[in-house]
């Protein structure tokens, strides 16, 4: 990989990554039609320890609170009403599916699904999905309704995000918002149950990012390391702008922004200006 294009897909990944947009989506099209190759998923997964050291980093006073009660829970019965220790067992929870299903379809998730052709049609088909939550949602369930049944839920709906296009807070905060959640809450929730994952799948890819099996380009260690400090600095802005941001606005406007660029790169496709793969 050149500088250009680790400085470049790495502002995209920090750009993106906790928007209802797709951040492996956007590297994948990025890729193709500037630089005319792709990254590859190890690259992406990589790239994402940035952008997940800046949800510990937010989350810090949360996470640190969660595990305290969640250990005090274990040894102490009668903490085990307390809201943070059954949040730690939701995650947990929750966790288990994509950790589950990335490992068994692993080979799939580098090479495959990346087509571009099934980015454009997730990024679309997707659209009409959190826009469905967004009308449905009756966003009246605040943090202490949560049952470990939410957990799971939103957890399985995670995994949709091993599909470029589909979108990790997009399929969370959609799940949470159809279980009527708060879209604050659902997206804080996302969030959370997003860390073991991502820090999983970016630890597990880092061998292949420096040299791809299958596919992608390799990268340096010192771009490796660059691109987690770019991450960390561009989605430690992105984070902070969304939970403010879906605080008083809906979801349509990443629906609108989902929809135009899923037919721009359809029509690229169609045209033979981007090759799929």
């Amino acid at each position: 990989m050149s500088w250009l294009q680790v400085i470049v897909l790495s502002v995209v990944q920090g750009l993106t990554e906790f928007l209802p947009v797709s951040s492996s989506g956007h590297l994948a099209i990025v890729s193709r039609v500037l630089f005319a190759d792709d990254a590859g998923a190890s690259f992406t997964a990589v790239s994402q320890l940035g952008t997940e050291l800046a949800v510990l980093v937010y989350f810090a006073k949360d996470i640190w609170r969660i595990l305290l009660a969640w250990f005090n829970g274990l040894l102490v019965k009668a903490h085990r009403d307390n809201i943070d220790y059954r949040m730690g067992w939701y995650v947990i929870i929750g966790s288990i599916p994509i950790c589950v299903l990335g490992l068994l379809f692993k080979d799939a998730i580098r090479s495959g699904v990346r087509n571009l052709w099934i980015v454009a049609v997730a990024m679309i088909v997707f659209s009409g999905v959190i826009a469905a939550a967004e009308y449905a949602g009756k966003r009246t369930r605040q943090i202490e309704q949560l049952t470990w049944r939410d957990g799971l839920i939103v957890g399985f709906a995670q995994c949709l995000a091993l599909v470029p296009g589909v979108s990790r807070s997009g399929a969370t905060i959609s799940a949470g918002l159809f279980l009527n959640l708060d879209r604050e809450l659902a997206a804080r929730f996302g969030f959370l149950l997003g860390i073991p994952a991502v820090l999983a799948s970016g630890l597990f890819s880092l061998p292949d990012a420096f040299a791809p099996v299958t596919e992608g380009m390799s990268a340096s260690g010192l771009q490796l390391l660059v691109s987690v400090v770019i991450t960390f600095l561009v989605g430690f802005a992105a984070i902070t702008w969304l939970l403010r941001f879906v605080s008083s606005h809906s979801m349509y406007w990443f629906v609108g922004y989902r929809l135009v660029l899923g037919v721009v790169v359809l029509a690229l496709l169609g045209t033979g200006v981007v090759a799929a793969t």
